[in-house]
Protein backbone atom coordinates (compact mmCIF):
# COMPACT_ATOMS: atom_id res chain seq x y z
CA UNK A 1 0.00 0.00 0.00
CA UNK A 2 2.69 2.15 1.17
CA UNK A 3 4.91 1.89 -2.22
CA UNK A 4 1.33 2.22 -4.26
CA UNK A 5 1.29 5.82 -2.29
CA UNK A 6 4.58 6.37 -2.97
CA UNK A 7 4.38 5.48 -6.94
CA UNK A 8 1.70 7.67 -7.14
CA UNK A 9 3.29 11.04 -5.54
CA UNK A 10 6.28 10.19 -8.33
CA UNK A 11 3.93 9.43 -11.13
CA UNK A 12 2.26 13.11 -10.28
CA UNK A 13 5.90 14.97 -9.31
CA UNK A 14 6.96 13.68 -13.22
CA UNK A 15 3.62 14.95 -14.54
CA UNK A 16 4.06 18.54 -12.41
CA UNK A 17 7.69 18.29 -13.94
CA UNK A 18 6.37 17.33 -17.57
CA UNK A 19 4.04 20.59 -17.32
CA UNK A 20 6.65 22.82 -15.95
CA UNK A 21 9.03 22.22 -19.21
CA UNK A 22 6.08 22.06 -21.19
CA UNK A 23 5.25 25.66 -19.99
CA UNK A 24 9.09 26.84 -20.45
CA UNK A 25 9.48 25.71 -23.88
CA UNK A 26 5.90 27.88 -25.01
CA UNK A 27 7.36 30.81 -23.08
CA UNK A 28 10.76 30.56 -25.35
CA UNK A 29 8.53 30.12 -28.17
CA UNK A 30 6.14 32.17 -28.08
CA UNK A 31 8.11 35.42 -27.17
CA UNK A 32 10.26 34.16 -30.23
CA UNK A 33 6.98 34.62 -32.55
CA UNK A 34 5.92 37.43 -30.62
CA UNK A 35 9.50 39.18 -30.90
CA UNK A 36 9.37 37.92 -34.98
CA UNK A 37 5.34 39.02 -35.86
CA UNK A 38 5.74 41.86 -33.50
CA UNK A 39 8.84 43.59 -35.58
CA UNK A 40 6.75 42.70 -38.99
CA UNK A 41 3.55 44.16 -37.28
CA UNK A 42 5.70 47.29 -36.71
CA UNK A 43 7.50 47.37 -40.24
CA UNK A 44 3.16 46.81 -41.32
CA UNK A 45 1.61 49.67 -39.49
CA UNK A 46 4.31 52.44 -40.38
CA UNK A 47 4.22 51.33 -44.11
CA UNK A 48 0.61 51.47 -44.04
CA UNK A 49 0.83 54.93 -42.30
CA UNK A 50 3.15 56.49 -45.19
CA UNK A 51 0.25 54.76 -47.25
CA UNK A 52 -2.22 56.68 -45.81
CA UNK A 53 -0.64 60.06 -45.67
CA UNK A 54 0.31 60.26 -49.51
CA UNK A 55 -3.17 58.51 -50.53
CA UNK A 56 -4.64 61.99 -48.00
CA UNK A 57 -1.78 64.56 -49.88
CA UNK A 58 -2.50 63.64 -53.21
CA UNK A 59 -6.19 62.42 -53.33
CA UNK A 60 -6.39 61.96 -56.93
CA UNK A 61 -4.11 58.96 -56.61
CA UNK A 62 -7.52 56.67 -56.20
CA UNK A 63 -7.28 56.65 -60.47
CA UNK A 64 -4.59 54.28 -60.37
CA UNK A 65 -6.56 51.77 -58.33
CA UNK A 66 -7.67 49.71 -61.38
CA UNK A 67 -4.02 49.22 -62.13
CA UNK A 68 -2.68 48.63 -58.46
CA UNK A 69 -5.00 45.83 -58.61
CA UNK A 70 -3.49 44.47 -61.72
CA UNK A 71 -0.40 44.40 -59.72
CA UNK A 72 -2.02 42.32 -56.46
CA UNK A 73 -2.99 39.62 -59.17
CA UNK A 74 0.34 39.51 -60.69
CA UNK A 75 1.79 38.80 -57.74
CA UNK A 76 -0.14 36.27 -56.29
CA UNK A 77 -0.24 34.42 -59.67
CA UNK A 78 4.03 34.61 -59.93
CA UNK A 79 4.35 33.20 -56.49
CA UNK A 80 1.63 30.73 -57.37
CA UNK A 81 -0.92 31.54 -54.44
CA UNK A 82 -3.96 32.19 -56.75
CA UNK A 83 -6.11 29.94 -54.94
CA UNK A 84 -5.37 32.04 -51.30
CA UNK A 85 -8.04 32.06 -49.10
CA UNK A 86 -7.71 35.13 -46.70
CA UNK A 87 -8.14 34.78 -43.44
CA UNK A 88 -10.33 31.55 -44.53
CA UNK A 89 -6.84 29.74 -44.69
CA UNK A 90 -5.58 31.12 -41.49
CA UNK A 91 -8.96 29.64 -39.38
CA UNK A 92 -9.02 26.20 -42.01
CA UNK A 93 -4.95 26.03 -40.92
CA UNK A 94 -5.80 25.69 -36.74
CA UNK A 95 -7.81 22.69 -37.46
CA UNK A 96 -5.05 20.88 -39.68
CA UNK A 97 -7.61 21.89 -43.14
CA UNK A 98 -5.18 23.68 -44.66
CA UNK A 99 -1.53 24.57 -45.21
CA UNK A 100 0.00 27.90 -44.83
CA UNK A 101 2.81 29.29 -46.53
CA UNK A 102 5.59 31.69 -45.42
CA UNK A 103 5.08 33.12 -49.01
CA UNK A 104 1.66 34.84 -47.75
CA UNK A 105 3.43 37.02 -45.78
CA UNK A 106 5.11 39.61 -48.29
CA UNK A 107 2.07 38.93 -50.66
CA UNK A 108 -0.36 40.35 -47.93
CA UNK A 109 2.21 42.91 -46.83
CA UNK A 110 2.62 44.59 -50.44
CA UNK A 111 -1.24 43.72 -51.63
CA UNK A 112 -2.53 45.05 -48.46
CA UNK A 113 -0.39 48.35 -49.01
CA UNK A 114 -0.82 48.73 -52.46
CA UNK A 115 -5.07 48.35 -51.93
CA UNK A 116 -4.71 51.24 -49.14
CA UNK A 117 -2.30 53.46 -51.30
CA UNK A 118 -4.90 53.95 -54.13
CA UNK A 119 -7.92 53.90 -52.15
CA UNK A 120 -9.42 50.93 -52.05
CA UNK A 121 -11.96 50.27 -49.14
CA UNK A 122 -10.71 47.41 -46.69
CA UNK A 123 -9.19 47.18 -43.16
CA UNK A 124 -6.02 45.81 -42.28
CA UNK A 125 -6.64 43.12 -39.55
CA UNK A 126 -7.01 40.25 -42.09
CA UNK A 127 -3.39 41.00 -43.11
CA UNK A 128 -2.65 40.95 -39.56
CA UNK A 129 -3.81 37.48 -39.01
CA UNK A 130 -2.44 35.89 -42.10
CA UNK A 131 0.95 37.45 -41.63
CA UNK A 132 1.08 36.05 -37.92
CA UNK A 133 -1.04 33.21 -38.79
CA UNK A 134 2.09 32.69 -41.83
CA UNK A 135 5.14 33.31 -39.47
CA UNK A 136 3.82 31.59 -36.56
CA UNK A 137 3.41 28.03 -38.88
CA UNK A 138 7.29 28.86 -40.37
CA UNK A 139 8.60 29.57 -36.79
CA UNK A 140 6.54 26.08 -35.47
CA UNK A 141 8.88 24.01 -38.70
CA UNK A 142 11.63 26.09 -37.60
CA UNK A 143 11.41 24.25 -33.72
CA UNK A 144 10.41 21.45 -35.23
CA UNK A 145 6.13 21.30 -33.69
CA UNK A 146 3.96 18.69 -34.37
CA UNK A 147 1.22 19.20 -36.22
CA UNK A 148 -0.79 19.92 -33.16
CA UNK A 149 1.76 22.32 -31.35
CA UNK A 150 1.82 23.87 -34.76
CA UNK A 151 -1.64 24.60 -34.73
CA UNK A 152 -0.75 26.37 -31.51
CA UNK A 153 2.14 28.79 -33.03
CA UNK A 154 -0.58 30.26 -35.61
CA UNK A 155 -2.41 31.32 -33.34
CA UNK A 156 0.16 32.92 -31.67
CA UNK A 157 1.19 34.98 -34.59
CA UNK A 158 -2.46 35.46 -35.04
CA UNK A 159 -2.76 37.15 -31.35
CA UNK A 160 0.86 38.72 -32.01
CA UNK A 161 -0.43 40.77 -34.89
CA UNK A 162 -3.05 41.33 -33.47
CA UNK A 163 -2.33 43.24 -31.17
CA UNK A 164 0.76 44.60 -32.26
CA UNK A 165 -1.25 46.65 -35.07
CA UNK A 166 -4.48 47.79 -32.36
CA UNK A 167 -2.33 47.34 -29.23
CA UNK A 168 -5.24 45.62 -27.72
CA UNK A 169 -3.19 42.43 -26.12
CA UNK A 170 -5.90 41.03 -24.37
CA UNK A 171 -8.67 40.73 -26.95
CA UNK A 172 -5.89 39.54 -29.58
CA UNK A 173 -5.24 37.09 -26.99
CA UNK A 174 -8.91 35.42 -26.99
CA UNK A 175 -9.68 36.63 -30.33
CA UNK A 176 -7.14 33.90 -31.77
CA UNK A 177 -8.61 31.11 -29.86
CA UNK A 178 -12.27 32.14 -30.53
CA UNK A 179 -12.40 33.07 -33.89
CA UNK A 180 -11.94 29.43 -35.00
CA UNK A 181 -14.99 27.56 -33.79
CA UNK A 182 -18.06 29.16 -31.98
CA UNK A 183 -18.89 27.64 -28.94
CA UNK A 184 -15.41 26.82 -27.55
CA UNK A 185 -12.24 28.13 -27.04
CA UNK A 186 -8.66 26.56 -27.30
CA UNK A 187 -7.82 26.78 -23.87
CA UNK A 188 -4.61 24.80 -25.10
CA UNK A 189 -3.21 27.89 -26.51
CA UNK A 190 -3.76 30.48 -23.59
CA UNK A 191 -0.27 30.70 -22.11
CA UNK A 192 1.19 31.10 -25.46
CA UNK A 193 -0.95 33.42 -26.88
CA UNK A 194 -0.79 35.65 -24.05
CA UNK A 195 2.71 35.88 -23.78
CA UNK A 196 3.29 36.45 -27.90
CA UNK A 197 0.38 39.15 -27.53
CA UNK A 198 1.89 41.50 -24.83
CA UNK A 199 5.25 41.23 -26.30
CA UNK A 200 4.68 41.88 -29.66
CA UNK A 201 2.31 44.83 -28.14
CA UNK A 202 4.94 46.28 -26.11
CA UNK A 203 7.15 46.34 -28.97
CA UNK A 204 4.96 47.95 -30.98
CA UNK A 205 4.40 50.52 -27.93
CA UNK A 206 8.00 51.22 -27.53
CA UNK A 207 8.24 51.81 -31.67
CA UNK A 208 5.50 54.36 -32.11
CA UNK A 209 2.20 52.33 -32.58
CA UNK A 210 -0.37 53.78 -30.44
CA UNK A 211 -3.39 51.93 -29.25
CA UNK A 212 -6.78 52.46 -30.49
CA UNK A 213 -7.82 53.49 -27.04
CA UNK A 214 -11.07 56.14 -27.68
CA UNK A 215 -12.89 58.27 -25.09
CA UNK A 216 -16.82 58.18 -25.17
CA UNK A 217 -18.64 61.64 -25.36
CA UNK A 218 -21.47 61.22 -23.10
CA UNK A 219 -22.40 57.81 -21.18
CA UNK A 220 -26.30 58.27 -20.43
CA UNK A 221 -26.96 56.50 -17.09
CA UNK A 222 -28.51 53.22 -16.87
CA UNK A 223 -32.14 53.60 -16.78
CA UNK A 224 -34.80 51.37 -18.28
CA UNK A 225 -35.68 53.35 -20.66
CA UNK A 226 -32.11 53.97 -21.97
CA UNK A 227 -31.94 50.18 -21.64
CA UNK A 228 -34.65 49.44 -23.79
CA UNK A 229 -33.11 51.71 -26.70
CA UNK A 230 -30.23 50.55 -27.01
CA UNK A 231 -31.30 46.52 -27.26
CA UNK A 232 -33.47 48.37 -29.56
CA UNK A 233 -29.96 49.44 -31.28
CA UNK A 234 -28.45 46.19 -30.26
CA UNK A 235 -31.10 43.65 -32.16
CA UNK A 236 -30.78 46.04 -35.37
CA UNK A 237 -26.79 45.78 -35.38
CA UNK A 238 -27.72 42.53 -35.58
CA UNK A 239 -29.55 42.64 -38.45
CA UNK A 240 -26.87 44.62 -40.05
CA UNK A 241 -24.00 42.35 -39.47
CA UNK A 242 -26.23 39.72 -41.40
CA UNK A 243 -26.77 42.20 -44.10
CA UNK A 244 -22.87 42.56 -43.93
CA UNK A 245 -21.95 39.28 -43.91
CA UNK A 246 -24.10 38.14 -47.26
CA UNK A 247 -23.00 41.53 -49.03
CA UNK A 248 -18.84 40.60 -48.68
CA UNK A 249 -20.21 36.75 -49.61
CA UNK A 250 -22.21 37.78 -52.33
CA UNK A 251 -19.87 40.63 -53.92
CA UNK A 252 -17.36 37.54 -54.29
CA UNK A 253 -19.00 34.99 -55.06
CA UNK A 254 -20.89 36.90 -58.22
CA UNK A 255 -17.80 38.93 -59.29
CA UNK A 256 -16.44 35.48 -59.44
CA UNK A 257 -19.35 34.09 -61.50
CA UNK A 258 -19.94 37.12 -63.98
CA UNK A 259 -16.02 37.66 -64.66
CA UNK A 260 -13.95 35.08 -64.71
CA UNK A 261 -10.61 36.55 -65.47
CA UNK A 262 -8.88 37.73 -62.28
CA UNK A 263 -7.25 40.73 -64.03
CA UNK A 264 -10.31 41.56 -65.17
CA UNK A 265 -12.43 41.14 -62.70
CA UNK A 266 -10.18 43.50 -60.10
CA UNK A 267 -9.35 46.07 -62.99
CA UNK A 268 -13.17 46.23 -63.33
CA UNK A 269 -13.96 46.64 -59.74
CA UNK A 270 -11.28 49.27 -58.95
CA UNK A 271 -13.44 51.41 -61.69
CA UNK A 272 -15.83 50.94 -59.55
CA UNK A 273 -14.89 51.92 -56.55
CA UNK A 274 -12.48 54.40 -57.58
CA UNK A 275 -15.80 55.63 -59.23
CA UNK A 276 -18.18 55.81 -57.00
CA UNK A 277 -15.56 57.76 -54.89
CA UNK A 278 -15.10 60.46 -57.64
CA UNK A 279 -18.96 60.95 -57.41
CA UNK A 280 -19.14 61.11 -53.88
CA UNK A 281 -16.45 63.88 -53.44
CA UNK A 282 -15.13 62.92 -50.01
CA UNK A 283 -12.56 60.61 -48.99
CA UNK A 284 -14.38 59.15 -45.62
CA UNK A 285 -14.86 55.79 -47.39
CA UNK A 286 -11.20 55.00 -48.45
CA UNK A 287 -8.75 53.34 -46.29
CA UNK A 288 -9.82 51.36 -43.58
CA UNK A 289 -11.66 54.66 -41.86
CA UNK A 290 -10.33 54.93 -38.36
CA UNK A 291 -10.33 58.70 -38.29
CA UNK A 292 -14.31 58.46 -39.17
CA UNK A 293 -14.91 55.95 -36.21
CA UNK A 294 -13.13 59.04 -34.02
CA UNK A 295 -15.81 61.51 -35.26
CA UNK A 296 -18.47 58.93 -34.15
CA UNK A 297 -17.39 59.20 -30.55
CA UNK A 298 -18.16 62.89 -30.97
CA UNK A 299 -21.52 62.30 -32.02
CA UNK A 300 -20.80 63.10 -35.71
CA UNK A 301 -22.07 61.29 -38.94
CA UNK A 302 -23.58 61.28 -42.30
CA UNK A 303 -26.68 59.35 -42.41
CA UNK A 304 -25.67 57.55 -45.12
CA UNK A 305 -21.98 56.39 -44.02
CA UNK A 306 -22.59 52.45 -43.45
CA UNK A 307 -24.22 51.59 -46.64
CA UNK A 308 -21.55 53.23 -48.22
CA UNK A 309 -19.08 51.62 -46.47
CA UNK A 310 -20.63 48.33 -46.54
CA UNK A 311 -20.64 48.65 -50.58
CA UNK A 312 -17.38 49.62 -50.96
CA UNK A 313 -15.75 46.94 -48.97
CA UNK A 314 -17.58 43.96 -50.32
CA UNK A 315 -16.10 45.37 -54.01
CA UNK A 316 -13.26 46.13 -53.06
CA UNK A 317 -12.67 42.67 -50.76
CA UNK A 318 -15.05 40.65 -53.46
CA UNK A 319 -12.97 41.35 -56.66
CA UNK A 320 -9.22 40.46 -55.24
CA UNK A 321 -7.99 43.88 -53.13
CA UNK A 322 -6.50 42.97 -50.14
CA UNK A 323 -6.98 44.26 -46.46
CA UNK A 324 -9.52 43.39 -43.73
CA UNK A 325 -12.90 43.26 -42.58
CA UNK A 326 -12.89 44.00 -38.98
CA UNK A 327 -12.23 47.54 -39.07
CA UNK A 328 -14.89 48.20 -41.69
CA UNK A 329 -16.87 46.28 -39.13
CA UNK A 330 -16.17 48.90 -36.70
CA UNK A 331 -16.96 51.54 -39.68
CA UNK A 332 -20.14 50.22 -40.27
CA UNK A 333 -20.90 49.54 -36.49
CA UNK A 334 -20.08 52.52 -34.94
CA UNK A 335 -21.87 55.20 -37.66
CA UNK A 336 -25.04 52.75 -37.56
CA UNK A 337 -25.12 53.20 -33.87
CA UNK A 338 -24.25 56.59 -33.96
CA UNK A 339 -27.52 57.55 -36.68
CA UNK A 340 -29.83 55.56 -34.52
CA UNK A 341 -28.83 57.22 -31.06
CA UNK A 342 -29.41 60.42 -33.14
CA UNK A 343 -33.16 59.52 -33.92
CA UNK A 344 -33.44 57.85 -30.86
CA UNK A 345 -32.21 60.48 -28.68
CA UNK A 346 -29.72 58.67 -26.81
CA UNK A 347 -26.11 59.50 -26.38
CA UNK A 348 -24.75 59.40 -30.04
CA UNK A 349 -21.40 58.58 -28.97
CA UNK A 350 -22.45 56.12 -26.43
CA UNK A 351 -24.52 54.35 -29.36
CA UNK A 352 -21.82 54.41 -32.10
CA UNK A 353 -19.44 51.99 -29.46
CA UNK A 354 -21.67 49.85 -28.78
CA UNK A 355 -22.54 49.26 -32.64
CA UNK A 356 -19.07 49.12 -33.30
CA UNK A 357 -18.87 46.02 -30.58
CA UNK A 358 -21.78 44.74 -31.40
CA UNK A 359 -21.56 44.75 -35.40
CA UNK A 360 -17.90 42.89 -34.74
CA UNK A 361 -19.34 40.42 -32.50
CA UNK A 362 -22.30 39.75 -35.01
CA UNK A 363 -19.97 39.40 -37.83
CA UNK A 364 -17.24 37.43 -36.17
CA UNK A 365 -19.36 35.36 -33.48
CA UNK A 366 -16.66 35.98 -30.78
CA UNK A 367 -18.38 37.46 -27.55
CA UNK A 368 -16.12 37.02 -25.15
CA UNK A 369 -13.14 39.21 -27.31
CA UNK A 370 -15.44 41.69 -28.35
CA UNK A 371 -16.09 42.56 -24.74
CA UNK A 372 -12.61 42.13 -23.96
CA UNK A 373 -12.26 45.00 -26.87
CA UNK A 374 -14.04 47.23 -25.68
CA UNK A 375 -12.78 47.36 -22.18
CA UNK A 376 -9.46 47.84 -23.67
CA UNK A 377 -10.55 50.23 -26.35
CA UNK A 378 -13.00 52.38 -24.05
CA UNK A 379 -12.39 51.06 -20.15
CA UNK A 380 -15.44 50.58 -18.73
CA UNK A 381 -17.20 53.84 -19.46
CA UNK A 382 -20.47 52.33 -20.68
CA UNK A 383 -19.60 48.83 -20.34
CA UNK A 384 -23.33 47.34 -18.86
CA UNK A 385 -24.82 48.91 -22.59
CA UNK A 386 -21.82 47.77 -24.31
CA UNK A 387 -22.68 43.67 -22.46
CA UNK A 388 -26.42 44.17 -24.19
CA UNK A 389 -25.13 45.20 -27.26
CA UNK A 390 -22.87 41.80 -27.13
CA UNK A 391 -25.10 39.50 -25.65
CA UNK A 392 -28.33 40.53 -28.26
CA UNK A 393 -26.01 40.66 -31.13
CA UNK A 394 -24.56 37.18 -30.61
CA UNK A 395 -27.95 35.97 -30.26
CA UNK A 396 -29.60 37.23 -33.27
CA UNK A 397 -27.34 37.22 -35.98
CA UNK A 398 -27.28 33.29 -36.55
CA UNK A 399 -25.08 32.04 -38.18
CA UNK A 400 -23.43 34.12 -40.49
CA UNK A 401 -20.13 35.06 -40.18
CA UNK A 402 -17.49 36.95 -42.32
CA UNK A 403 -15.31 33.73 -42.29
CA UNK A 404 -16.62 30.72 -43.99
CA UNK A 405 -13.83 28.63 -42.16
CA UNK A 406 -15.05 29.01 -38.96
CA UNK A 407 -17.15 25.78 -37.80
CA UNK A 408 -20.04 26.20 -35.08
CA UNK A 409 -19.42 23.80 -32.54
CA UNK A 410 -22.58 24.76 -30.37
CA UNK A 411 -26.01 26.15 -30.95
CA UNK A 412 -26.54 29.62 -30.01
CA UNK A 413 -30.09 28.91 -28.75
CA UNK A 414 -29.55 25.60 -26.64
CA UNK A 415 -27.71 23.31 -25.67
CA UNK A 416 -26.45 20.90 -28.27
CA UNK A 417 -23.54 20.05 -30.48
CA UNK A 418 -23.45 21.28 -34.50
CA UNK A 419 -20.60 20.59 -35.79
CA UNK A 420 -20.50 22.35 -39.15
CA UNK A 421 -18.93 25.05 -40.98
CA UNK A 422 -20.96 28.44 -41.33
Amino acid sequence: MENTKRSAVRKEIKKQGDRLLGFCRWVIISGFIGIVVGWVGVAFYHTLKWATTMRIEHPMIILGLPFGGLIIVMLYRALRREDDHGTNSVISAVRSEEKLHIRTTPLIFVSTIITHLFGGSAGREGAALQMGGSIGNGMGKVFGLNEKDTQIAVMCGMSACFAALFGTPIAATFFAMEVVSVGIMYYSALVPCVFSSLIAAEMARIMGVGSEAMKIGMVPEFTAVNTGKITLIAILCAAVSIAFCIIMHSASDYSQKWIKNPYIRIFVGGIFVAGIHLLIGIPDYMGAGMDIIEHTMHGEVRPEAFVYKMVLTAVTLGVGYKGGEIVPSFFVGATFGCLMGQLLGVSPSMCAAVGMIALFCGVTNCPITSLLLAFEIFGMDGIYFVLIGVAVSYMLSGYYSLYHSQKIVYSKYDAAYRGNKI
